[in-house]
């Protein structure tokens, strides 16, 4: 069933129903009704720039319609994702129509898990590919050619293209600050219309703890309480209804979501509702950790994860493992810790620790899950096969060099230029800075601009992630302005070859990508023209 709406702009668009939903009815009402269709296609204009383009004489026409069919009935639901938005730009879907796109699945390895094959003529396009996800990012790639070109022409000849890291990833911080599921599938949205395919949810800490726990049920409504403005605020925190829906929205656009569950620090929010685990903290950091010498802490833990293992399917969870320096000062007076230097022979606070991760590692193993950290896990007597590292500490290159010397496979997201709260223009008065700030240029060069690695150390090199912390971000306009465009830089950063990638470009495409986001009322950082977009200072 199909509706005729009026878009934002006042001119008619097709709208489905009631498939659509309203969260991205909005995000892809867009503005060619308003400024009409361009006339030639000369080139693409989808971001990331893809890795191969060859090109031959004519176009294939969407003006009268599509078909989109696939013989593998596997993929019924990705050509039905994409029927639904095609129509929504007024391109009509039907069986019927002579201008086909077939999708032909192969065991060719060459296009890898993610890759995929464009061949275009004037009657048809032939998207090939070994996986779904390659199918959905080819199918991506038409319909952001339409999408951002405002064209209904697609340049015959061939397209062949596969990410340059497997891992494309962004974390959000909901701890400090919470902006609830539809704010998050927005995000996620828009994450996979550029490609992007890891969403890490920073879920808990010491602002506040953030999803339910039906075995220890004050973990939301007391651990939730609170803010990095406000510590009384009331209680934010989302439902396993909620987070069942969230990650089923991510799956259905190959976006794979790693909760991320501090400890043995960052644990102030858990400690709230269940005081009994706290291993204390400091006079700056109260109630900082949990208590790594009370065997109820791990049953307590390993029942937490119990639960998260079930909610989340990626075979990562994310325990942080960071900071833990902050505020475990008062482990040295606990006697449970005591007894287990004595016990362990550990020498150090550090040692208990390493302790620490080393058991929570194997509670993971134990449920099929693998350990994902911080860079201070490094330390830890961890086996690198069951273990992925996240170098953030730019000041620290050592831990970089540790993990890679150790086998671990490792994701790059550095202070600088991946952390997303760090500000991103000089006149900005929100934010922060280290010697330096976090450019839009700066994330596109990234990871190159920085690093020289053998061949055997990028061999262990999965990706790239943006982490945006919100501990100055309380509204949407803040976080959508810290977010956009530097989020489409990282993506072309994490997928396209460094041979490929043209800054110049680049910017050239932002125009359009602008439009899209003001058509969803999406608040942005205009690179182009930074007079026009204030910062918003909360």
């Amino acid at each position: 069933m199909h509706i005729c709406m009026l878009n934002t702009y006042g001119f008619r668009t097709l709208l489905p129903l009631p498939e659509m939903k309203p969260y991205w009815i909005t995000l892809f009402l867009l503005f060619q009704a308003a400024i009409g269709w361009a006339q030639v296609s000369e080139s693409w204009s989808v971001t990331p720039q893809p890795n191969a383009i060859t090109y031959s004489p004519g176009t294939f026409s969407m003006e009268g319609g599509i078909s989109i069919s696939a013989a593998d009935t596997t993929l019924g639901p990705t050509v039905t994702f994409f029927e639904l938005r095609f129509e929504a730009l007024g391109i009509p879907t039907s069986t019927s129509a002579q201008n086909s796109i077939r999708l032909e699945r192969t065991s060719a390895s060459e296009l890898g898990s993610e890759g995929y094959r464009l061949e275009i003529t004037p009657q048809s396009i032939v998207l090939t590919a070994k996986t779904n996800q390659g199918f959905f990012y080819g199918l991506m790639t038409l319909y952001q050619q339409v999408l951002f070109s405002r064209i209904l022409e697609i340049p015959c000849g061939t397209l062949t293209d596969a990410p340059r890291f497997g891992y494309r990833g962004f974390m959000l911080d909901e701890s400090r600050h919470f902006f609830g599921k539809e704010k998050v599938k927005q995000l996620i949205e828009i994450m996979a219309l550029f490609k992007l395919n890891t969403f890490h949810w920073h879920l808990t800490d010491s602002n506040g703890w953030r999803i339910a726990i039906t075995s220890y049920p004050k973990l939301g409504p007391v651990g939730g309480i609170g803010n990095a403005s406000d510590p009384e605020a009331p209680a934010q925190y989302y439902s396993q209804a909620d987070i069942t829906e969230v990650v089923q929205y991510a799956r259905e656009r190959f976006v794979e979501i790693i909760p991320e569950i501090d400890m043995p620090g960052h644990a102030t929010g858990a400690n709230r509702a269940y005081p009994e685990f706290s291993g204390g903290g400091s006079p700056k950091y109260p109630e900082f950790t949990f208590n790594p010498g009370s065997e109820a802490t791990y049953a307590y833990l390993e029942t937490i994860l119990d639960e998260v293992a079930t909610l989340f399917p990626s075979n990562y969870i994310h325990l942080g493992g960071d900071e833990v320096h902050f505020g475990n000062a008062q482990w040295e007076e606990l006697p449970e810790v005591k007894g287990l230097m004595q016990q362990e022979n550990l020498p150090n606070l550090k040692a208990v620790e390493h302790y620490f991760m080393e058991r929570m590692q194997g509670v993971l193993a134990r449920k099929g899950k693998a350990l994902a950290g911080w860079d201070e896990i490094v330390e830890a007597d961890i086996p690198n096969t069951k273990t992925r590292v996240y170098w953030w500490r730019h000041d620290k290159p050592e831990q970089l060099d540790k993990a890679l010397a150790k086998g671990f496979s490792t994701v790059l997201c550095p202070r600088l230029p991946m952390y997303f709260d760090f500000v991103q223009d000089n006149r900005d008065s929100v934010g922060r800075r280290w010697d330096g700030f976090s450019s839009l240029d700066s994330v596109y060069t990234y990871p190159d601009s920085h690093h020289t690695f053998l061949a055997s150390e990028w061999e262990l090199i999965e990706g790239v992630q943006a982490n945006l912390w919100t501990e100055v971000i309380q509204s949407e306009r803040r976080l959508d302005y810290m977010t956009y465009p530097r989020l489409m830089a990282l993506a072309e950063a994490a997928w396209t070859q460094s041979t490929q990638k043209d800054l110049d470009i680049f910017y050239q495409k932002l125009s359009g990508i602008f439009k899209f986001l003001e058509a969803g009322n999406i608040y942005y950082y205009d690179a182009l023209s930074p007079e026009l977009s204030p910062e918003p200072i909360k």
